[in-house]
């Protein structure tokens, strides 16, 4: 039998509320899948605060050695603006996973569900964010930190684009606008009108790259335009690929078109293992109050699984992670399962259970036909 192995890490504020919901179902899923011959093993591990308070390190290395060892992992939010600076302990995770383990794709799919009713009808796209360089000041340079203080009334915030990264990010997102079929489309977003070397050579990049997938159309927008078109005509992108800032600040507005950030997952990628991580944040001000919606990182644990059907050419793992979308479409038609920001009143575990209970009657289903 073919072993996976998964780390679940629940991180800080709402993870310990949205994580547990995403690794029942991953417990159901594993029980199916033993049926088809994959195995699937989760282990839970520690990260962030509690991590810290416990073992001196928000990243402590067992745990990082446990996720670089494993098939691909599930991350929860981190509080990483609340932890020290002056703190040696206080890594923030999702920067040392992206860049020590050069997971340097962070992909972020809108998509419109047509049973929520919520949103833009005709949005479906993809936000392939570079993950590993840009204006994030904690992964731009080799020792400290990338914004430098020459006075208390001046900071300077270096900003790096190279060749390498940009042109490994605009090829994961021609595959994927290939893989996608539909419009078969890449839109690359940029400023390099003022930014003309850096955003510049992430153009550059990216055209080069282009010239490899003839199959596949290519246009491009200054972020600015392109933050109105998406705002006004959202169903006419496909893919979009962009450095690490903007695609972060235009993952959210897309989130906005679909229902939320609740709503909004993500896969960070690399070559050989991918992290699932949903967009939003850690909103400690409703941790454990069972308000959080988990229907992002159940939604990023099925990119992980489709991500590892591919890399293992086992169609077993992609039918699992179609039955996981099938059930939050299913559950997310009852009104009764909508939780607060979504409009309805169902906690974290009542629209996780109703997942949970859609997911095994796909399953039940799809093992009766076979």
């Amino acid at each position: 039998m073919k072993q996976l192995r998964i780390v679940a890490l629940e991180g800080d504020g709402i993870g310990v509320d949205v994580v547990p919901a995403a690794t029942r179902l991953l417990r159901r899923a594993a029980d199916h899948l033993g049926r088809r011959g994959v195995g699937l093993v989760l282990h839970e591990m520690s990260v962030g605060l509690q991590a810290y308070e416990r073992e001196g390190s928000t990243l402590p290395a067992e745990t990082f050695a446990a996720i670089a060892g494993s098939d691909g992992a599930v991350l929860g939010p981190v509080m990483n603006h609340t932890y020290r600076l002056d703190e040696p302990g206080m890594l923030n995770p999702s920067k040392e996973l992206r860049k020590r383990l050069e997971l340097f794709a962070n992909v972020r799919p809108a998509h419109y569900w047509q049973s929520l009713g919520r949103g833009r009808d005709g949005v479906d796209l993809v936000i392939v964010r570079e993950n590993t360089e840009g204006f994030y000041s904690d992964r731009n340079v080799l020792d400290g930190n990338g914004e430098l203080r020459p006075d208390a009334d001046t900071v300077m915030s270096v900003r790096v684009v190279t060749r390498k990264a940009s042109t490994r990010v605009a090829r994961a997102a021609f595959e994927l606008a290939r893989q996608r079929g539909g419009k078969k489309k890449v839109t690359l977003v940029h400023k390099a009108n003022v930014l003309r070397k850096g955003c510049g050579l992430f153009l550059e990049a990216c055209r080069d790259v282009a010239r490899a997938y003839p199959d596949v159309s290519v246009d491009d927008l200054h972020v600015d335009a392109m933050a109105m078109e998406l705002v006004m005509r959202p169903e006419r992108f496909d893919v979009i690929v962009t450095t690490n800032l903007f695609g972060d600040i235009l993952s959210d507005l897309a989130a906005g078109l679909v229902g939320g950030l609740g709503m909004a997952p993500g896969l960070n990628v690399g070559n050989d293992l991918a992290v699932a991580q949903a967009v939003h944040g850690a909103a400690p001000d409703i941790a454990g109050s069972g308000k959080a919606n988990p229907v992002a990182v159940i939604l990023s644990t099925a990119m992980l699984l489709r991500w590892l059907a591919q890399r293992h050419a086992e169609p077993a793992l992609n039918a699992t992670a179609v039955a996981i979308e099938s059930a939050v479409a299913v559950a997310l038609s009852e009104e009764s399962n909508l939780t607060p920001d979504l409009g309805g009143s169902a906690t974290t575990k009542d629209l996780g259970d109703a997942i949970e209970r859609a997911f095994e009657r796909q399953m039940t289903a799809s093992a009766a036909d076979a």
